[in-house]
Parts: C-alpha cells; sequence; structure tokens
C-alpha cells in the first residue's frame, strides 16, 4: 500500500535514468483525459527508448457487516482489483499498434501516493488535468500538489487542450519533434537552473528552440504603500537589462556547452509570473518549471502559481523536483 507515501521528496533525489525500470509512468482511469495522457506518455517512452508503464491504483473501503448476509458475494478487495485490471485492459485497447514495451500495473493505495512512490523507479511521470477521480481527477483538486511536488522524478501534466493527432499505428506515437518552443520558467535559483537544463535536453531532443523567461514583477503589484516607492521607469529598465544579462550568461556557460546547435532565446518581462507562464503555454510544446527556489516563479511554484498553472495551461507543463544528475554530463535522450 502506497497511502501513507504523500511525502517531501528528499532535498536532492537522485536521478539516473538508465536506473530507472519503469520508465515513462502514467496514472489511468479510463477517463478521456487519461487517455490523452496515456497518448503523450506513449509518445515520450518511444523518444525515450523507455518502457511505458501503465498504472491503475485502486482503495478498499474499510466495511462492517451486521451478519453474513449482508456480505458481498465477491470481496470488496478482489472487486476493486478486478475494476483496475479492467482499466488496465481498456488502456492496452487504446494503446493498439503501440511498437514499444508496455507494462500495466494495478496498485492498491492511495491514487497520488502510488505514483509517487513509483516515481522513485521512474523517469519521468505523465498524467491528465482531469479526471474520474482517481489518479487525474484528484490531481488539481485535494492533492494538486502532491505529485508534482513530491514526486521524485519530473512530472508532466496534460491539459485537455491536447491532440492525440490522427496517425495510425506506430505513427500515432512518433516521438514529439516540432518548431514550437519549448519554455522555461527561470528565477535565477539552482533549482530553476537544473530545471532549464532538463528543458534544453527536451528541446534539443525535439529538435525544438529554447525561451528562457524570468519575470520582474510590475510595480501596479506592490500595494500602495510600495506603488508610492516605485522606482521610475528607467531604473526598472536598468534592472530589466541586468536580469536579461544574467538570463544570458547562464544560457551560454551552462547550456551551450552541452547543447552548442540549440537556439536559446531570453525573455525578462515586467509581467506577473503566473499570466506570463499561462501565456507562454499556448503557443509551447512544453512548458518547464521547478518546484523550489526563490521569486515568484519557483519559491511558490506549487502554491498559487503552480495550481494557476496547472489549471490553466493551454499546453503540457513539467514540473521538476530537485535532481542530483550524478555526472551532470547530459543524456541527448533525456527529458522528453
Amino acid at each position: 500500500m502506497h497511502d501513507d507515501d504523500i511525502r517531501t521528496s528528499d532535498p536532492t533525489t537522485p536521478y539516473v535514468p538508465a536506473a530507472r525500470p519503469l520508465g515513462v509512468i502514467v496514472g489511468y482511469d479510463g477517463s478521456d483525459q487519461a487517455n490523452q495522457a496515456l497518448h503523450y506518455g506513449a509518445r515520450a517512452a518511444q523518444g525515450l527508448g523507455a518502457r511505458l508503464t501503465v498504472v491503475a491504483a485502486y482503495t478498499v473501503p474499510s466495511m462492517i457487516y451486521v451478519n453474513m448476509a449482508s456480505m458481498p458475494v465477491v470481496p470488496e478487495d478482489v472487486a476493486a482489483l478486478d475494476a483496475a485490471k479492467q482499466l488496465l485492459a481498456e488502456a492496452r485497447e487504446q494503446l493498439a499498434g503501440y511498437p514499444g514495451e508496455v507494462e500495466l500495473h494495478a496498485e492498491k493505495g492511495d491514487a497520488a501516493g502510488v505514483l509517487v512512490h513509483l516515481s522513485s523507479r521512474a523517469e519521468l511521470a505523465v498524467v491528465g488535468a482531469r479526471g474520474r477521480g482517481g489518479f487525474v481527477g484528484r490531481l488539481l483538486g485535494s492533492v494538486s500538489s502532491a505529485l508534482p511536488a513530491h514526486a521524485h522524478c519530473p512530472t508532466v501534466v496534460v491539459p485537455r487542450q491536447y491532440e492525440e493527432g490522427t496517425g495510425e499505428g506506430a505513427d500515432r506515437y512518433a516521438p514529439f519533434q516540432g518548431d514550437a518552443p519549448i519554455v522555461a520558467g527561470v528565477d535565477h535559483s539552482d533549482h530553476s537552473h537544473a530545471a532549464a537544463r532538463l528543458a534544453a535536453q527536451a528541446a534539443h531532443n525535439r529538435s525544438a528552440p529554447l525561451l528562457l523567461v524570468t519575470t520582474m514583477q510590475p510595480p501596479e503589484d506592490w500595494g500602495s504603500w510600495y506603488t508610492a516607492m516605485a522606482p521610475d521607469q528607467s531604473v526598472l529598465e536598468q534592472h530589466r537589462e541586468r536580469l536579461l544579462a544574467d538570463l544570458e550568461n547562464f544560457a551560454e556557460d551552462s547550456l551551450r556547452p552541452a547543447f552548442p546547435e540549440l537556439t536559446v532565446t531570453c525573455e525578462v518581462e515586467l509581467a506577473d509570473p503566473t499570466t506570463q507562464l499561462v501565456d507562454h503555454s499556448s503557443r509551447a510544446q512544453l512548458t518547464v518549471v521547478g518546484t523550489r527556489g526563490h521569486g515568484r516563479i519557483a519559491s511558490v511554484l506549487l502554491g498559487s502559481v503552480s495550481r494557476t498553472l496547472l489549471q490553466r495551461a493551454e499546453g503540457p507543463v513539467m514540473v521538476v523536483p530537485p535532481l542530483s544528475h550524478g555526472s551532470g554530463e547530459h543524456d541527448p535522450s533525456r527529458p522528453r
């Protein structure tokens, strides 16, 4: 059981993709959004050359029966397990034509707890934005921060706007490619820089450009006390230019050596970070953010900013926990 497995992950989780046998894990509950997540996860697994692991969680209610006659013919635990297996059979049907390796797991426990537990053996976790109340139905409800905040691997949340495409057979699961950018929210913390490096890997793998963005809070959002003390426009512009220079230096020093052919653009905007990231998500293949850092993007990422981003994003969002990459050398196949 994994009901008690929703806890904060280690400050830095060792992340060696080759040592994570589950590959890409997808939480599945049979809903339309779970099917979208399944398709996304299948394409990601193909891009990684990794196993696709589909997981259905089930719980067994505690029941008290007054007499033998009131007991069900089929015990609750057996019925719950059978229902989970039926969901997995539906998932296998949804994957008709998928050319990669697939494993189906029925796991007893709370939906979020199960995925958090399994994420320590996964390269990537994928869930849909809404569902029937198992994985994805609760993700943006009572456990809105549980999986992205506590997972031991990057988590992608697939929105309802995601289109599965019309390809047939194996072509339907071709790895992601395209000209739309990968967007990374950066606040100059070490953790957001680590998330940006994973975004750079994704952009490299997809032959896509990378857009690094950060924000300056608009003076009108400072409140009446601070607004009266707000600097003039020239001072704000100087600060913006310094932030932009820092962002460009990070890209040149930390990303360019590993990804010399990658097209990287840096932007610093005077905007609310949530509004900025939601807007970019409508044009991005993938929006990448970290779970920790400082400033308005990362420090409260799994507070109001992250919840709003995950609820309003128009494209897939990857949330990256604190990860240790061992040697620090990039693997050009990870993540997708």
